[in-house]
């Protein structure tokens, strides 16, 4: 299996640091208001990375934390006139919820920032202590950039350049800093904010350390793989390097994963632009997983582009694969026969497919031709499988074709809905005006469903329905 490491700029081969373990850790969402679209990437991609890992027989210690204490979140919380900590509780779970609606599985662990705030005090110390951080006046502690001398390794910036850049970006206030790169890990309180105490001052954490600690705490000083989107990797997964590496003594991850960017309609998106998607706004038009199969439709380090066509195109694809499988289930169901000998020479055959969807996903992920390979699977039970077929046939392809959509997290064998007893009563008039030759009144009954959301589709295994 081989992944492309940012650090390094090249695909390199998995070798993970502890023999069948996996350490892994990603940024998750500041929890202010309700996830985008563009929180949804890195949570689909990475969920995914997750499921293959462990579809290949690693135990996955998956790390993702909440951050809960920011200035947009205190921002929120004034103008609602409740605290911060009500605001990010509430977001929380409207994530959760929207995670689940998109088959993201909960992480091993879900840190949230607040409640870490000591392994935070506790590692800024050791900086100190170390001569990497340093108090000023007002208690504000700042990280000496210019002592870790592998900085900007991961983004791959020239420190001179940085140093020039970052002195003409300097503000006001920041004139206590020894140097203008120097950024920080704790500041003073302000009125009506939250704070903690600590040795410095009333205050709070910079946002750099939070990961730092949470990643130390529940994976190790070392972990396999760091992961978030591609605007995270300057400055913060380079200011979380330089804060671990030099408290710890240690390379802090092994691997470094970044997803690309997400646009909508071809433009950045942006509240100012009026082209701000929010998931929960997605899942009023879509079945989550539709959202999930647009995002698993590209390679992950590419940019990806949003629109109504896309969307829609990834429906009507999604709803392919899970056409297939309902096929499948029906021919199953219907035939308890043992495979033919004709049958076991198709089914090794058709291992061809899950060949090639590994070796789609062992190549850095590639979740777009791993959906091809899904789709030539799709495309040979369709060819090759009739009501004539064996039950063992036809499951054995179901169950190659159930494991590797839910490696990408895809549900495509459908749990059977309840339908309302009207609705019911309707598809059997339907069925009995036909037996009656009454075709009249049979798509009369037809067009009266589809009124109600319920589009009916007759094959030879009977009619199927779906909510539409």
């Amino acid at each position: 299996m081989k992944l492309f490491n940012t650090m390094t700029r090249r695909k390199e081969e998995f070798v993970p640091l502890e023999e069948g373990k996996v350490r892994m850790y990603v940024c998750g969402p500041t929890v202010y208001n309700l996830i985008h679209i563009g929180n949804a990437r890195p949570m689909i991609i990475f969920d995914t990375v997750r499921r293959y890992m462990e579809y290949k027989g690693y135990e996955v210690n998956f790390v993702s934390n909440f951050t809960d204490v920011d200035d947009k979140i205190i921002k929120k919380a004034i103008e609602e006139g409740v605290s911060p900590e009500e605001v990010s509780s509430r977001y929380i779970e409207e994530c959760k919820k929207d995670m689940a609606g998109m088959n993201v599985k909960p992480a091993t662990t879900h840190p949230q920032a607040t409640q870490e705030i000591d392994g935070m005090i506790e590692m800024i110390q050791t900086l100190i202590d170390k001569g990497y951080a340093y108090p000023v006046a007002d208690g504000t502690v700042y990280f000496r950039v210019k002592n870790f001398k592998e900085y900007g390794k991961l983004s791959h910036k020239n420190l001179d350049d940085l140093q020039s850049g970052f002195r003409a970006l300097q503000v006001s206030g920041e004139d206590q800093k020894e140097d203008p790169m120097d950024f920080v890990l704790w500041k003073p309180k302000k009125e009506g904010e939250p704070y903690w105490t600590s040795p410095w001052c009333d205050g709070r954490p910079g946002w750099h350390i939070e990961c730092s600690v949470m990643s130390k705490k529940y994976l190790g000083e070392e972990i396999d793989i760091h992961a978030g989107g591609e605007d995270l990797i300057f400055p913060h997964h380079e200011n979380e390097i330089a804060q671990s590496e030099c408290c710890n003594g240690k390379l802090f991850a092994k691997y470094w994963m970044h997803n690309g960017f997400l646009n909508i309609d071809n433009r950045k998106m942006s509240k100012s632009l009026g082209n701000f998607r929010t998931v929960r706004e997605i899942s009023q038009q879509y079945d989550l997983q539709v959202l999930r199969f647009f995002m698993l439709n590209a390679h992950y380090r590419s940019p990806l582009n949003f629109s109504a066509e896309l969307m829609e195109a990834a429906k009507n694809s999604l709803e392919r694969i899970q056409e297939g499988a309902a096929r499948l289930n029906d021919r199953k169901a219907s035939n308890t026969e043992a495979a033919s000998q004709a049958e076991k020479k198709l089914l090794e055959e058709a291992k061809t497919y899950r060949q090639k969807f590994e070796a789609a996903m062992d190549d850095d992920f590639n979740t777009a031709d791993a959906l091809a390979a899904v789709f030539e699977l799709v495309k040979f039970a369709n060819t090759n499988t009739d009501e004539k077929s064996s039950g063992e046939f036809t499951g054995s392809l179901l169950d190659m074709l159930v494991k590797l959509c839910d490696v990408l997290g895809l549900i495509v064998l459908k749990k059977e809905e309840a339908l309302d007893s009207d609705i019911e009563a309707l598809i059997q008039e339907r069925q009995d005006a036909r037996k009656a030759r009454d075709f009249a009144r049979a798509d009369e009954i037809r067009d009266q469903l589809l009124e109600m959301g319920i589009e009916l589709k007759d094959t030879r295994e009977g009619v199927k329905w779906k909510r539409i």
